[in-house]
């Protein structure tokens, strides 16, 4: 902010007070500069990091994660599941279980036994 100097009635720009507002003007100007600068900047590394997440999910996009291999739909039940056709694991998605296990409430408890090691 400009320093402001006593008057004594007679208002005339001194070399001080020009210099005074010349460096007022480069200050916000270049507090303007700096600003779009950063703002810039900013949406610049956005825009690479969601490039970036874009490719390494086209990269694993429909792979098994225990081999690479494709992974191809198949049916079971009426339940649409992820099945590797290298290495055949079977990957469900978010409800795809409990919907396979609600179809067949009751071998539920007998599939859990069974997984845990009880005898039938």
């Amino acid at each position: 902010m400009p320093k402001r100097t006593r008057s004594n009635g007679m208002h005339f720009d001194t070399r001080e007070i020009r210099q005074e507002r010349e460096d007022g003007w480069f200050a916000q100007n270049e507090a303007r500069l700096i600003e779009e600068a950063r703002r810039k900047r900013q949406a610049d590394e956005k825009r690479r990091k969601t490039a970036e997440a874009d490719a390494r999910k086209l990269a694993h996009w429909r792979k098994c994660p225990k081999c690479g291999g494709e992974m191809v739909p198949e049916t079971i039940d009426e339940v649409v599941v992820d099945k590797c056709a290298s290495c055949g694991g079977i990957y469900f998605d978010r409800g795809e279980l409990e919907e396979l296990l609600l179809a067949h409430d009751r071998h539920r408890r007998g599939f859990f036994r069974k997984l845990i090691g009880f005898p039938d």
